[in-house]
């Protein structure tokens, strides 16, 4: 079914499938002369390279983030993008997510579609579609945990679902008690139930700790009814255990929910590793292998590259890049 009939569906069968094919993201660079660069600056190179610019020997050159990749991303399932840094893992969830940002220089091509509708059609409905959990965190360090996550919940339009003639409000009285409610289980969910009523701090209020701040991100992510969710390198500045705890819950919700899910991580845990359907290997731009993640030894032994018995596959898979 098409993202563009999602309001005309219960909400409980709504699924969206990403599909992208030939997928080409490049920037165009100006970059200046290797042999200028070399030169020893004096003050007449200064004035020169200053106020006349244009005599200077500027190169626009093409740089290519993503190589003509393509890949699946289908409800229900929870999809691991692996990859070193700089391998394109970001601007893939940002391109899908509706969040990149298409300066002039920036040119895009393939095909990227929602359950078939295409990309275009909904770039300025993909905020509400996809959400997208970045890198860093960012909340009002005095508000409490609570507090964020009603402040959230108020700006998603989620409390006026029954705003309707007297049969859809009729209709709509099982999804408005969810909703009315989502803030608790958001937080039962997250185990965010010790730090509720905590600020959440930042460098000059002490507040909440890493792991706690990253469960809080993911938990705005969920209102507003997102189909799908995109999440960046989020174990950025956690353990182990609390990585596992967040990406455990994806999972649940992506199983039960029928939602699509994808993280990038840069070095997960073997039993994080487990936790994933499908994995997408990401190298310098190009997909090195898509697909089950229970598949991945047997593709790289296919290759010649066999994994060391006490050495677990993610850790071999990101070796095996160099």
């Amino acid at each position: 079914m098409p993202p563009s009939s999602v309001q005309e569906e219960p909400t409980a069968t709504l699924q969206v499938e990403i599909r992208f094919k030939n997928l080409t993201l490049g920037a165009d660079m100006v970059e200046v002369d290797a042999d200028e660069k070399a030169e020893l600056p004096t003050i007449s190179k200064y004035v020169k390279h200053r106020y006349g610019g244009c005599c200077s020997k500027k190169i626009t050159a093409r740089r290519e983030i993503l190589k003509n990749i393509s890949g699946v991303f289908k409800p229900g399932t929870i999809t691991l993008v692996l990859g070193q840094p700089g391998s394109g893992k970001s601007a893939l969830m940002k391109v899908l997510s509706g969040r990149f940002p298409m300066d002039k220089n920036v040119v895009l091509q393939g095909d990227i579609t929602y359950n078939g509708t295409p990309r275009e059609e909904l770039l300025n409905r993909l905020p509400k579609l996809v959400s997208y959990v970045g890198q860093t965190d960012q909340h009002f360090p005095m508000l409490s945990v609570r507090e964020t996550l009603e402040f959230a919940h108020a700006l998603s339009g989620e409390q006026r679902l029954c705003d309707g003639t007297a049969e859809e409000n009729q209709a709509a009285l099982v999804a408005r008690a969810i909703a009315t409610n989502y803030p608790n289980i958001i937080i039962q969910q997250l185990g965010l139930q010790t730090c509720q009523d905590t600020v959440v701090g930042d460098n000059m209020v002490r507040g909440i700790s890493g792991g706690e701040k990253k469960r809080l991100t993911t938990g705005e992510m969920e209102f507003g009814n997102k189909l799908v969710c995109m999440m960046d390198e989020i174990s950025t500045g956690l353990d182990s255990a609390a990585t596992f705890d967040i990406i455990n819950t994806q999972r649940s919700l992506a199983k039960k929910l029928h939602k699509t899910v994808v993280i990038s991580l840069l070095q997960p845990s073997p039993e994080v590793f487990a936790l994933f359907d499908n994995v997408l290997l990401l190298n310098d731009g190009v997909v090195l292998y898509h697909g089950p993640r229970g598949q991945v030894a047997e593709y790289f032994k296919g290759l010649g590259l066999v994994c060391p018995p006490r050495r677990d596959i993610a850790d071999f898979s990101r070796g095996s890049l160099h």
